[in-house]
């Protein structure tokens, strides 16, 4: 399997769950065509370097995920035809030295998104004595 790495550019004007729905579609095409989805970065609303569709901010995603070349093809297709989608562009990692780079950044992705527990806090009960 190859490993991939797509970034896409969501429009900035869409509610919470139309993203996510647009989100969540290109996360069900890659997995319906035999990819794995490793890990996902969602960084949010940023302003674009240039106008793009008359827009000048979107939210960026970045998907990580192994599959093979065909998916990547599939993938790319659906975008294309998804007027939600303003940019994408699609990277293969190949060599060793691109392989670990992809393994350090999913790595990093999956450390900082698990959820840490919350800390307990010891609540010490106080008691007044009141003198009559």
């Amino acid at each position: 399997m190859n490993h991939y790495e797509t970034l896409f550019v969501v429009k900035a004007t869409l509610t919470d769950e139309e993203r996510n729905s647009h989100i969540a579609k290109i996360k069900d095409i890659v997995e319906k065509n035999g990819g794995e989805i490793v890990a996902t970065d969602e960084m949010g609303i940023r302003k674009l370097a240039y106008s793009v569709e008359k827009q000048s901010r979107g939210y960026y995603v970045v998907i990580y995920f192994k599959g093979q070349g065909e998916l990547v093809g599939e993938l790319e297709r659906n975008i294309k035809f998804n007027e939600q989608i303003i940019k994408f562009l699609t990277l293969k990692y190949s060599n060793k030295k691109e392989l670990a780079h992809f393994e350090k950044l999913v790595s990093n992705l999956t450390s900082t998104v698990a959820p840490t527990p919350a800390p307990v806090e010891k609540s010490e009960e106080v008691t007044a004595s009141v003198e009559a």
